[in-house]
């Protein structure tokens, strides 16, 4: 794990509403090289019911004692995100319609 990162609730580990942690997958060696995946678990937890959110965030490539991150774009991400946008849109479109008449 390489960061931990929490928000609300108090020190105990289960009273935590939201947390946001970045973790490393296991190290990959490929030739000279040694990969490592990073991803990003943002949990949102209440009494009966909790949501997670998981996404990759980079791949750490170490090649001669250098250490190299790589950014990984996240399409699905992204396409959710444009998806969303676009049904706000005909919604308060359609809203605005239905107020006119």
């Amino acid at each position: 794990m390489v960061a931990r990162i929490n928000y609300g609730g108090d020190m105990k580990e289960n009273s935590k509403i939201v947390q946001l942690n970045t973790f490393q997958g296991n190290p990959i060696q490929v030739g000279d090289r040694v990969i490592t995946p990073q991803s990003q678990a943002l949990q949102i937890r209440f009494k009966r019911w909790g949501f997670v959110w998981n996404r990759p965030v980079a791949v750490l490539v170490e090649r001669e004692g250098e250490v190299y991150r790589v950014p990984v774009v996240d399409i699905t991400r992204w396409i959710i995100w444009v998806l969303s946008g676009i049904v706000l849109l005909f919604w308060v479109y359609g809203l605005i319609n239905r107020l006119r008449k």
